[in-house]
Parts: C-alpha cells; sequence; structure tokens
C-alpha cells in the first residue's frame, strides 16, 4: 500500500481499527500521531509495541484547541478520523456524549484543517448505521440513499457524514466519507459485540449473551480489508475528494447463522442465550460496494473462514495475559 514518507494523524489510533490503521501506516514509513486519552494494557495497539512507534497526544477530540494545535505542530499532511462513541447501546444510555464526541469531535477535525489549509486529505471513518433503517427490508444501501438515523448513535453518523460534505461543498476541504458494516478481528475488545463476545464464550466456557433476537443481518467485514481500503481512497484523494464509499463483504448473515459458521469453522460448541433486549438496532443492514470496487478496484480478500482461526488464536493470547 501507496502512502510513504507523510506526517499523519490517525484520530482514535489506539482503539481496534485504529490500531490496525497505525501499524500499516507505521510500517509504510509515515510519522504516525495518535489521539488516545485511554491505554490499554492488553490492547492490539500496546501488545504490537506501537506506542513506540508514534507520537501520542492525550487529547480530547472534543477539545478544538488541542486537536488544531497537534494538526499545525505536527505539520500533518493526511487525517484518519477514527475517534468514536461506537457502541448503539452505549449512545442509547449516554446519548449526550455520544454526540459530543462524533459530531464536535469531527467539526473541530474539519475546522483545524480548513483554518490551516496544509491538510492533503482526510478520511472519516463513518457507518452503515448513518443510513438509517430501509423501508424495503432486504435491499442494500447505496451511497445516494438518503441519511435517516433516528435514534442518538445513528443521528451522530448522519450528522458527521452531512457536516463532512459542507465542509467538502463550501470550503474544498479534501475529505472523503468512509461507511463500513461490521467490522471483526484481532484486538477488538468491545466484548458486547457479536465475534469478540463469541470468542471469550469459548475460551471461558462461557454463554454468550445475544442482545437481540438473533435474526438481524449484517455485514461481517475484516479489519485488515479495512485498512486497505482507507489507505487506498486516501492515496487517490485528489480524484475523489467530497465523495462517500461504501465497503462490504459478501457475508452478509443473521447472528445466528454466524454463530453456526463459527461453530463450523473453529470446530468448537458455542452455549449461547437470546435475550431480545435490543433497542434501537436496526433489523437488516447491507452495504453496495460496487462505486469504491469500480473507483479504486477495493473488494474483500478477507473471510470469516479465512481470518478466524487466528482471531482465536489472538483472543487466546489476550486471556492468558488477563487471567
Amino acid at each position: 500500500m501507496g502512502l510513504r514518507g507523510y506526517n499523519i494523524l490517525v484520530t482514535g489510533g489506539t482503539g481496534f481499527a485504529g490500531s490496525h490503521l497505525v501499524d500499516e501506516l507505521v510500517s509504510s514509513g509515515n510519522s504516525v500521531y495518535t489521539t488516545a486519552q485511554r491505554h490499554n494494557p492488553f490492547s492490539y495497539f500496546i501488545t504490537q509495541k506501537l506506542q513506540t512507534k508514534v507520537t501520542m497526544a492525550d487529547i480530547d477530540i472534543g477539545d478544538f484547541n488541542a486537536v488544531h494545535d497537534i494538526i499545525s505542530r505536527s505539520h500533518i499532511d493526511y487525517i484518519f478520523h477514527l475517534a468514536a462513541q461506537p457502541l448503539v447501546d452505549v449512545a442509547y444510555l449516554n446519548p449526550m456524549r455520544t454526540l459530543y464526541t462524533n459530531i464536535l469531535g469531527t467539526i473541530n477535525v474539519l475546522e483545524s484543517a480548513r483554518q490551516l489549509g496544509t491538510v492533503k486529505g482526510i478520511i472519516v471513518a463513518s457507518s452503515d448505521k448513518a443510513y438509517g433503517k430501509k423501508i424495503k427490508k432486504f435491499s442494500a444501501y447505496d451511497e445516494d440513499d438518503p441519511l435517516k438515523g433516528d435514534h442518538p448513535y445513528e443521528v451522530s453518523k448522519s450528522s458527521t457524514d452531512l457536516i463532512c460534505f459542507s465542509y467538502f461543498k463550501t470550503y474544498g476541504l479534501p475529505v472523503i466519507i468512509t461507511r463500513f458494516g461490521n467490522i471483526y478481528g484481532e484486538g477488538d475488545l468491545n466484548f458486547s459485540r457479536i465475534i469478540p463476545g463469541a470468542m471469550k464464550a469459548i475460551l471461558k466456557n462461557e454463554i454468550l449473551e445475544i442482545r437481540s433476537d438473533g435474526s438481524y443481518y449484517r455485514d461481517y467485514l475484516y479489519v485488515k480489508d479495512v485498512v486497505r481500503g482507507y489507505i487506498m481512497l486516501a492515496e487517490t484523494i485528489d480524484r475523489y475528494a467530497g465523495e462517500v464509499f461504501n465497503f462490504g463483504s459478501e457475508e452478509n448473515i443473521s447472528v445466528l447463522d454466524l454463530i453456526e459458521v463459527i461453530q463450523k469453522i473453529l470446530r468448537k460448541e458455542l452455549n449461547y442465550k437470546i435475550l431480545n433486549t435490543a433497542k434501537n438496532e436496526i433489523p437488516y443492514q447491507s452495504l453496495n460496494y460496487k462505486k469504491v470496487l469500480k473507483s479504486v478496484g477495493w473488494s474483500p480478500e478477507y473471510s470469516l473462514k479465512s481470518t478466524l482461526p487466528s482471531i482465536l488464536s489472538w483472543y487466546e493470547k489476550y486471556f492468558r495475559r488477563t487471567g
């Protein structure tokens, strides 16, 4: 992958997807800066020793002066904006913090770049949740579908996408919006998500609690495919600034079907319990990724079958360390 020799800021770079992105950018010979407020000693970021390879800024993404300072002082060329409150159920319980982080954090990044005028490109991590609920149940989302989020997390994503577009349209800011389905892989420590939760249940002989009724469909996309997509778009920012790109997969399955796939691939029994307590979740989501395939040649290279064994191995080491 291409970016090399640049000063790059990854907001949320110590998080799950962010740490994989930082790993790739560092390996490619870039000077990487990342925002961070919490440091889990057993995270992918720390176990890969990425803290020794990047410049870390202990700042709140909601603090404009701090965001502006790191972008200006570090002469940042590219920004990958991943910092967010990423969980739907947390957003339901704490809407104010979610809206503050996801909306104001994005504004602070965009406004800092606008004022400085030297940032070459900004890739913003959004979500399939920005679209809200589809009227026609089993149809994939296209990039020109309306943004109709109607609960705190979805609204935070719909809003940030519109704000990004306004900064491009009004000020010519070189920004691209990316929307993904369910990202999975080594290092995801949000055990309320289905794949980390399943790994934990298998390794610790626990019962996996499923918040939904098990029928919700999602795209499942491996984290290194996501990282490759981010970088491919950054490399083509001159051509595609102001655009939105969906990233999906061929593995659009229900929660219960995913459990069957996990058991079959790993040859492990997975005990689970349906709670059916999920609030504000969207029953069916799938992303049409024909646009990004046609534009930059991206399509998913990994599958659940090719990745689940190594993912289980990573979590096995994680639980060995943490007890």
